[in-house]
């Protein structure tokens, strides 16, 4: 049973932070293309409280409730489906802070790519997503 409460809030956790890694890069794009101080300093708030609000809380949790569920499950670790979203997921957390190390460029006013650089950052997600859920789902290896 307390497995099944772990997978559940697990799942909403990875919900939320991938709404997040969807949604930022997105600011991103707009924040880029802003021409005036305003709406600039309006994205850099919406960025920063996106990030500290809601996708920092949502990638512990995920993390937290994960290793939870791994230590319920320690058979897991014997099998290459698990190395591999766990490697994908430790990429994911590097593609978390780049996103980070971004936002805080923007508020510092440094950002120097163009809104096209961010519409392709912001499919990366995207490919994390899909190979994450196709392991864990068919378990191919």
């Amino acid at each position: 049973m307390l497995y099944l409460w772990l997978k559940a809030f697990h799942i909403i956790a990875v919900v939320c932070w991938f709404a997040g890694l969807f949604y930022l890069p997105r600011l991103f794009v707009y924040h880029a293309s802003a021409e005036d101080a305003p709406s600039r300093e309006r994205f850099s708030v919406m960025e920063r409280k996106l990030y500290r609000g809601i996708m920092q809380p949502s990638m512990v949790l995920t993390l937290l409730l994960g290793a939870g569920m791994l230590y319920l499950n320690p058979a897991w670790f014997k099998q290459g489906w698990l190395h591999a979203k766990l490697t994908l997921v430790f990429l994911l957390i590097g593609y978390h802070h780049v996103c980070g190390a971004m936002l805080k460029r923007f508020a510092r006013g440094e950002n120097g790519r163009s809104h096209v650089f961010y519409r392709w950052f912001n499919e990366v997600p995207v490919l994390f997503l899909l190979a994450i859920v196709i392991l864990v789902v068919i378990k191919p290896f």
